[in-house]
């Protein structure tokens, strides 16, 4: 398997990630977990409209993904994002995270992975 479809597969899958938390997790609510992620950290009141409003957001980073436009922000802002987020939860509702402690190992292992993707893959992909 050549370089290009690498990139392509894990874009793919990195977009996906993206989908299912934002389309299913938060916008379909089901997994009601993460909405009591958003109630423990901002307050319940308002944890429905938020959780759905993130939920959207996370879709419209599938777009800006598969898109490739300005694909270096991109991944920077995914990554912060990741780590910003998981760091937060972590502190407030670590109880409610579905891997515990581990769930930061797994958002440094994603973060990497985009960061791969398009600091080294692509950067070989340009080069080329």
């Amino acid at each position: 398997m050549n370089l290009k479809s690498i990139h392509k597969i894990l874009s793919f899958f990195i977009a996906a990630v993206w989908l299912v938390n934002g389309l299913f997790c938060k916008v379909l609510n089901l997994v009601p977990r993460h909405q009591e992620i958003v109630a423990r950290i901002l307050g319940s009141e308002y944890a429905p409209i938020i959780t759905l409003i993130i939920g959207s957001l996370e879709i419209l980073m599938v777009v800006w993904i598969l898109s490739g436009y300005y694909s270096k922000l991109n991944t920077i802002t995914q990554i912060s994002i990741i780590i910003l987020m998981n760091i937060i939860e972590f502190i407030l509702a670590r109880d409610l995270l579905l891997f515990g402690y581990a769930n930061i190992l797994f958002a440094i292992l994603f973060s990497g992975l985009i960061y791969y993707n398009e600091y080294t893959l692509k950067s070989k992909l340009v080069q080329s």
